[in-house]
């Protein structure tokens, strides 16, 4: 839902006095609430703390500044800085938000700046051509956390456990956030770190308790000797309890007529696609 209230939202923009001749305009920008995917299941004393909503400012050309700027680009911190701009409570930490609410939040501020539809190029995953498809953000696709009691878990003062298979051990899970996706991230594009295990990497952020046990030491040889029965009994776990969003939409290509639904990357690139 979208609003205009100066008298609230007048603090947000410039301290400075419009010029005279834009005296009787309004260049405050306008608002948004955003649901949260996770409808708020963040700890205790987390600003959006039992908060299904997030208010937004709408896209302006100061952030589309920030979005093509090469040097934030390159250091990876582009979006980090938009959402920093375009989230008005400024005690909200992006680093500690969830994948799933900064990605509602990144399809919001799109819309806001450019409009419901994202049309992009990709190659055909079977046979390498480009073709054009056109995403519709109206319509995307979000799952909310659940707790499962066939996966032998509880939700225990606002931390997840689960009760794995083989080991029969009681492992501590949380959600991950913008820090955590940064980090991963950039593992990724590190030529000394890229080919490492990085699944490992996933379950040693993921994971935050095993047995009760906190300790870095212990968590780390837990999953270096996790029986493969556990790792997949934890991220089927894991998806259940993780609030997300996506927008998928169906892909045939053009040439080899291949068939596949396509996923949106959220990214730099998600405001210029065709950068």
């Amino acid at each position: 839902m979208s609003r205009n209230d100066l008298e609230r939202t007048g603090a947000r923009a410039s301290q400075e006095a419009p010029p005279e001749v834009l005296q009787g305009l309004n260049f405050v920008a306008p608002t948004e609430l955003v649901d949260l995917p996770s409808k708020g299941s963040y700890p205790e004393g987390h600003p959006l703390h039992g908060k299904d909503t997030i208010e937004i400012r709408y896209m302006t050309a100061k952030d589309e500044d920030i979005l093509t700027n090469q040097s934030l680009l390159k250091k990876g911190v582009a979006i980090e800085r938009f959402l920093k701009n375009v989230i008005l409570d400024k005690n909200i930490n992006t680093d500690h938000l969830y994948i799933g609410d900064r990605n509602a939040i990144l399809i919001a501020a799109r819309i806001s700046g450019y409009g419901a539809s994202y049309e992009t190029k990709v190659n055909c995953p079977h046979c390498g051509v480009v073709n054009r498809i056109n995403f519709d953000l109206t319509e995307p696709q979000i799952t909310e956390s659940r707790i499962d009691e066939n996966y032998n878990m509880v939700l225990e003062d606002g931390n997840y456990f689960v009760t794995t298979p083989l080991s029969k051990l009681k492992i501590g899970l949380r959600i991950l956030t913008g820090k955590d996706e940064n980090y991963l991230t950039k593992r990724l594009t590190d030529k000394k770190t890229k080919d490492l295990a990085n699944v490992t990497e996933q379950f040693r952020l993921m994971i935050m308790s095993v047995q009760g046990d906190t300790t870095r030491k212990t968590i780390d040889y837990y999953v270096e000797n996790m029986p493969t029965q556990d790792s997949t009994y934890l991220r089927a776990a894991y998806t259940m309890i993780n609030p997300s969003v996506k927008i998928v939409e169906h892909f045939e290509c053009s040439s080899c007529a291949y068939e596949q639904e396509l996923e949106v990357p959220f990214g730099a690139d998600f405001f210029w696609p065709n950068r």
